[in-house]
């Protein structure tokens, strides 16, 4: 019995790192690729904020940084759905999050522990929103330290023309 215990487990391990990693791929690739979209036909409201970004970020025209974040979201999201360059992709989203969260998601003002908490949310009620960001930080985790898994151009590569057998 145990033997047949370990096995499912072992099955459903190997199940997991296949779907799991594609799965977090999927989604932060749409989401991403869905911001891009908007900024794409949106109007550039960087200029707006660009005293709330943080150092060295502040001191590009807010045009660039319109244009890097679009197109990094853009390109990234679909990188990040083919698993092609995903370690550098999540790298870059992450950061631009981080970004985005010390911009735009964190609350204005705030002087305790239980105020800031207030911006935990995914609405702002005049509290800042910076629950998605946080999560969708902690979802490039995984992809960082262990890349896209095996259902991905990655993976592929590396196996096919570096002759690696993990990517």
């Amino acid at each position: 019995m145990k033997n047949i215990i370990n096995k499912g487990l072992t099955g459903l391990d190997w199940v997991g790192l296949l779907l799991g990693l594609l799965a977090l791929r999927l989604l932060l690739g749409w989401e991403y690729y869905e911001s891009g979209l908007e900024k794409f036909h949106g109007e550039n409201w960087f200029a707006d904020i660009q005293d709330r970004f943080p150092f060295p970020f502040n001191i590009v025209p807010p045009e660039i940084s319109w244009q890097m974040a679009t197109w990094f979201e853009l390109v990234g999201g679909v990188a990040l759905v083919l698993g092609l360059g995903t370690r550098f992709f999540a790298v870059s989203l992450f950061i631009l999050t981080i970004v985005a969260t010390a911009s735009v998601h964190w609350p204005a003002e705030w002087s305790t522990l239980a105020e800031l908490m207030q911006g935990y949310a995914i609405s702002d009620q005049g509290h800042g929103n910076f629950k998605l960001p946080v999560i969708f930080m902690a979802m490039f985790v995984p992809l960082i330290l262990s890349g896209p898994g095996k259902l991905s151009l990655d993976h592929l590569i590396a196996r096919r023309y570096l002759g690696r057998r993990h990517a």
